[in-house]
């Protein structure tokens, strides 16, 4: 084999790189991790020019063969494969002749990784070079996520879980953990979903195999685990149960609790919540970040945020964000809270449960079983002097009864209801027998917001079809900017999706003088949009339209989470 660096050089050169790419010699780290730390390189023009000086194949995607996988997994275990970034694709010898098998690396040169190969391989090794983003991809679709652990978890252990004993612990996931596989195995999962911005991890026993998903941008996504980890079960569930205190011996009902972690000396807060089912216990985290709330991370509209920072400036009365489970009511509210968070006022929530801490507010979890619910908090609430209230959800008359008090003696209240638009919150307060003149003179504004997906900046696409199917959003303006659609397949940074992240839409119908009377007539919902129109407000698809010609989200995204004016 020639000189290494006399090889890279060559590949350099041919990649259009230059000498200059090429990096000082350090014991610490390879030359060719060097160079693709370094982004200098183009990694697939410059890793395809060093097959080429070798001698050996290059492979722009890597897929093991799905048929040959179990014999694959057998000949180059997770343990060799993830340690030295090894992935096998494919046998290469017949029935009767000696072992050959192709295995993929992104780095040649890797002296550990040939004397694995030759100590743990039974079999004549053909190295194929991939690029290191994709090998890295595939290793984890292969194998599954923490395979590497999940081969020390087989040997030797109770897979019912017994010998799991509680421990009073900092949960640090990035530490270097002595302890049993079991507890790297779940670090591992958690890890990974939080490098994948998941917003939870859902834990489901089924019948013949333990299903692990993520969901992120709103998606549920199935990810790989290792095979015979339905084995094991029991062990991963307690191991969730202990991190967040629940009771491990307790299976036949759902608990509730939370994990506080440390990443990267960042703090992460979990809720956990396990619910019994028939193949065993399902375990729900949702993964909350210490994340920091302004009106700028909402995107908001330049017209829209004035009439918000009008209402937030105004000195009392109810503002309530309305819309479905999921559809970021919570995150909304935070933000107006961390707007007017300031020393002069003072802000008290009460939450089921406290998702995100808010520095400087005092923030109370309701809890039914010592009565302390959203009514009975309130009234101890507006005892304590605030200036803005936060009611996590207004789920019944008395609570709602006590809101408007506190708004019509001087509070700013904040809270949310479930309703498909905006002046579906008038119906549904009047429905839960609040009297409407007491709406009319005590809420200030409606807000319904859904969440869209956001488009992938890398690889999103010009819609041909724009025009005609922006008239199934009544749009038929002007296309000054192209139109984008998703990109099918995506690409490696939006994880094959097209989309990266999530924004809001909105609509807000303000209550003016003039609705107010209508409302206080019980007008009928047709009286009541023609005045919304003409008191400025604008749906939430023609919002949703902004988004789509200002290149921010698709047709698709936008149809999916609003109704037509007629189906209203």
């Amino acid at each position: 084999m020639m000189n290494v660096r006399q090889a890279l050089v060559d590949s350099l050169e041919a990649a259009g790189a230059g000498l200059r790419a090429l990096p000082t010699a350090s014991p610490s780290l390879p030359l060719i991790a060097q160079l693709l730390d370094s982004g200098a390189v183009d990694e697939e023009a410059f890793l395809e020019q060093v097959a080429v000086r070798l001698g050996l194949g290059f492979v722009a995607n890597p897929q093991p063969d799905a048929a040959e996988a179990p014999e694959l997994k057998r000949l180059v275990p997770p343990r060799v494969a993830l340690r030295h970034r090894l992935l096998p694709l494919k046998l290469l010898s017949a029935e009767n002749e000696p072992r050959k098998v192709s295995v993929a690396c992104f780095d040649p040169f890797d002296l550990l990784a040939h004397q694995a190969l030759a100590r743990e391989v039974d079999a004549s090794v053909r190295l194929v070079l991939v690029p290191r983003k994709r090998l890295l991809a595939a290793m984890r679709d292969f194998y599954g996520i923490g395979a590497d652990t999940f081969e020390e978890l087989l040997k030797g252990r109770d897979v019912d879980g017994a010998d799991l004993e509680q421990r009073d612990e900092a949960n640090v996931i990035d530490a270097d953990d002595e302890e049993a596989s079991v507890v790297k195995f779940v670090n591992t999962v958690i890890r990974e979903a939080l490098e994948q911005q998941a917003t939870d991890i859902h834990v489901e026993p089924m019948e013949d195999k333990l299903r692990m998903r993520y969901r992120i941008d709103g998606r549920l996504r199935e990810v790989p685990v290792p095979e015979n980890i339905k084995a094991l079960q029991q062990s991963v569930i307690a191991r969730l149960k202990v991190m967040a205190k629940l009771d491990i011996a307790e299976r036949r009902l759902p608990q509730d609790g939370r994990i506080n972690l440390q990443v990267g000396g960042q703090f992460i807060d979990v809720r956990v919540a396990t619910i019994p089912s028939v193949e065993g216990e399902s375990v729900s985290l949702r993964l909350l970040g210490q994340q920091r709330f302004n009106l700028d991370r909402l995107r908001i509209e330049s017209d829209l945020r004035a009439e918000i920072e009008a209402l937030l400036k105004k000195p009392n009365g109810i503002v309530l964000v309305t819309g479905p489970t999921g559809s970021g009511k919570s995150t909304t509210l935070y933000t107006f809270l961390s707007q007017l968070n300031t020393e002069h006022r003072r802000i008290v929530t009460i939450e089921d449960p406290v998702e995100n801490k808010l520095p400087g507010v005092v923030q109370i979890a309701v809890r039914p079983e010592i009565n302390l619910t959203f009514a009975t908090g309130l009234r101890s609430i507006l005892r304590g002097d605030p200036n803005v209230v936060m009611i996590g959800e207004m789920r019944d008359l008395e609570t709602a009864e006590i809101a408007i008090r506190a708004a019509l003696t001087g509070h700013l209240v904040f809270s949310t209801l479930h309703t498909n638009d905006a002046l579906g919150g008038i119906m549904r307060l009047i429905d839960m027998g609040v009297e409407p003149f007491l709406v009319s003179s005590s809420v200030r504004a409606f807000i319904a917001q859904r969440l869209v997906r956001v488009l992938c900046t890398e690889c999103r696409q010009t819609d041909p079809d724009a025009r005609a199917r922006l008239l199934d959003l009544q749009y038929d303006g002007p296309l000054e900017l192209p139109v984008y659609r998703a990109k099918e397949g995506g690409c490696e940074a939006c994880r094959s999706t097209g989309y990266r992240g999530r924004m809001s839409i909105y609509e807000l119908v303000r209550l003016t003088p003039a609705m107010g009377e209508l409302i206080t007539q019980r007008a009928s919902s047709a009286q009541l949009y023609q005045q919304a129109y003409r008191d400025g407000y604008r749906p939430m698809r023609e919002y949703g339209v902004r988004k789509i010609l200002a290149g921010l989200t698709t047709i698709d995204e936008v149809i999916s989470v609003t109704v037509a004016e007629s189906e209203q």
